[in-house]
């Protein structure tokens, strides 16, 4: 029996475990690095113990602090969630040795499938996607096997997952430079730079099965889940059942993955991924050995509770007590409930190459319409030492339309103000009539890139609502009672000025030549309804700051900056031709040396920050003046990496 249990994870996935040990009587343990001491999954856990510093190495990877959290606290069993130690053979054996529960498959399964060409050197009568598996590793033994295949293939991590060192390379020109990439890549998200050679696929679609096992050797189906919307090789819209897939293919999908299962004893939960072609072709990719980051659609179609069941088996549990009654144990869940559709909220900013963002989290409200799983309350801080996804939320319907439909509305309501997100971007790719027609593959983004380029016009609604707020006539001196109130608001490279007026009891708001007629119906410290020229219309603003406003309304959310009449001199403009860091990080690459000519497009250095590698390429052609950095040091958000001389100057 399992009484207490500690989280070997962090954010929105350990506060998602704890409210299903709450439901069971389990007692909780957190643990937590420096900047996570007052983390959401910190407070929602009965205990919690620090075991390091902010890296993950440190804390979140360390296993012999978790090891020793564990017997400090009494706790009894391990559940790895996913990411950090999830995957990791070594930790589960070391949970097994300090005689612990571990909730997870066997260590000796995780081993061999965390190793993709172990893993499909092992399987037998599996579909694979042509390529090469073998240990020799070297550049040239590379070069010449992707001649064998043929262009494009796909250069992938042996290791792990995610999409980390991953490339896409279309031709030969380009390889040397997607090993170099992909190698350093894995190292540093998986301590291995092996790498694999896949042929890759037009326009495939994603397609992943949730498979369960027990110690009995029973190993079930529950159903399919599509991933195909992805961006940089990573999730960020899935959905169960995956659309439009026939009864037979449906069926030798999901009896591939249960064979998998059953070819190695499998016991817990684990997803057996595979590409679909357009000739309904499928290949086996991968199998992820742990709990995914999109399984709430499958138990919000299934009306299960997949963390709940991976508790009760790695306890002992049989299957077939976990079913519902009377229903029988197949290789086959029972038919799916409807349609359940699920994404990933960022921080993130979509002006800026959806580089991820840092900084408080001024106000977060959900809506409870749908479920949202997250880690974040209002007055949180997003730090950049870990993965910037903040949230899921997940939408059922009776069929797929209607899940959409259900998610779009519950992003509209989605308050998250203070910092730069994906939720729009996330609402236009829903709303796409070839993603609500089923017109979807991996490529799907590639295909529609005016979706990566943000459109969010600013309505003037919203500017009159951020004008009020910030003090409209009341909070502003003026020598003449009788003039207009004049603010200023920048939004993007745009500034909008707004002048109010009062007639009578209401207003008078001119913006441009444009004048609205405004009255306020309803005005708290955060919320406000206005009639604006007999629109009725309700926002939510918070100020942030240096002037900072965020306002939200059904539109979107918006982020406006106020400018002051007299503004203060910037003492830290920094000098013509430096680059700056785009977020806090570290330096693990640097390509150039002081006095080296270099060309417009050239990568200068690289950036780890976030999960993530940042490129800093030369803006034009030139000759470097002075390096701030070097390989492994630490930098905060806009610091001056490097001084760039222009060649006409130079």
């Amino acid at each position: 029996m399992i009484r207490k249990l500690l989280i070997a994870n962090r954010g929105e996935i350990a506060c998602r475990i704890i409210r299903t040990c709450r439901q069971m009587g389990v007692q909780t343990v957190a643990i937590f690095s420096d900047v996570d001491r007052t983390a959401l999954h910190v407070a929602l856990a009965d205990e919690a113990v620090h075991v390091g510093g902010n890296s993950a190495s440190d804390s979140y990877l360390n296993i012999n602090k978790i090891i020793e959290a564990s017997q400090r606290t009494g706790a009894d069993a391990i559940h790895p969630a996913y990411g950090f130690l999830a995957e990791n053979a070594d930790f589960a054996q070391a949970v097994i040795d300090a005689d612990l529960t571990w909730v997870g498959p066997q260590p000796d399964v995780i081993q061999a499938m965390g190793d993709k060409r172990q893993a499909k050197n092992l399987l037998q009568d599996v579909p694979y996607v042509p390529g090469y598996t073998g240990d020799e590793q070297s550049d040239e033994r590379l070069v010449a096997e992707a001649t064998k295949i043929g262009y494009p293939i796909m250069v992938k991590a042996s290791a792990g997952g995610g999409g980390k060192g991953m490339r896409a390379v279309d031709n030969p020109d380009k390889l040397l430079e997607a090993l170099a990439s992909a190698r350093r890549e894995a190292q540093q998200a998986f301590g291995d730079d092996s790498l694999m050679l896949e042929r890759q696929l037009i326009n495939p679609r994603h397609i992943e099965v949730q498979i369960i096992g027990d110690h009995d050797g029973n190993v079930m189906a529950l159903g399919e889940r599509e991933c195909s919307i992805q961006r940089r090789h990573q999730k960020i819209i899935e959905e169960s059942p995956a659309f439009g897939l026939d009864d037979e293919l449906r069926y030798q999908i999901q009896q591939t993955a249960v064979s998998i299962g059953q070819q190695l004893n499998y016991q817990n939960a684990g997803t057996v991924e595979f590409l679909l072609d357009s000739d309904g072709n499928f290949y086996f990719m991968e199998m992820n050995t742990r709990l995914q980051v999109e399984h709430p659609v499958t138990e919000e179609v299934y009306g299960i509770d997949l963390v709940r069941w991976q508790l009760e088996i790695a306890q002992g549990t049989s299957l077939q007590d976990l079913l519902p009654p009377f229903v029988e144990l197949h290789d086959f869940a029972y038919e799916p409930d409807g349609h359940a559709i699920e994404v990933r909220v960022y921080a993130e900013d979509p002006y800026n190459d959806f580089l991820p963002v840092t900084g408080e989290i001024l106000r977060w409200q959900t809506v409870d319409i749908v479920r949202t799983d997250a880690g974040i309350r209002s007055g949180d801080n997003i730090s950049p030492y870990y993965d910037p996804m903040i949230a899921k939320v997940i939408a059922h319907g009776h069929n797929r339309l209607s899940a959409i439909r259900k998610l779009d509305d519950a992003l509209a309501r989605l308050r998250l103000m203070g910092m730069r997100n994906n939720i729009q971007f996330l609402r236009d790719v829903l709303m796409h009539d070839d993603h609500l027609n089923g017109n979807i593959s991996t490529q799907f983004l590639e295909q529609h890139p005016e979706l990566m380029s943000p459109t969010n016009e600013l309505p003037k609604s919203v500017i009159i609502a951020c004008a009020f707020a910030k003090g409209g006539i009341s909070n502003n001196w003026r020598n003449n009672p009788n003039r207009a109130v004049r603010h200023c608001f920048q939004y993007g490279d745009e500034n909008f000025e707004i002048y109010l007026s009062q007639i009578g009891d209401g207003y008078q708001v001119d913006i441009g030549e444009d004048v609205y007629q405004v009255a306020i119906e309803a005005q708290s410290e955060n919320a406000m309804t206005l009639l604006i020229d007999g629109h009725r219309q309700t926002f939510t603003v918070v100020e942030g700051k240096n002037d900072q406003w965020w306002v939200h309304s059904l539109a979107g959310t918006y982020r406006l900056d106020w400018q002051n009449p007299l503004p203060l001199p910037n003492l830290q403009t920094a000098s013509e031709g430096s680059l700056r860091a785009p977020m806090p990080g570290q330096i693990i690459s640097l390509d150039v040396s002081v006095g080296d000519e270099v060309k417009a497009g050239t990568v200068l250095l690289i950036m780890e920050a976030m999960k993530m590698e940042h490129r800093i390429l030369a803006p034009y052609d030139g000759v470097i003046e002075s390096l701030a950095y070097s390989v492994g040091d630490a930098v905060q958000q806009d610091d001056i990496l490097i001084s760039l001389i222009s060649s006409d100057e130079a």
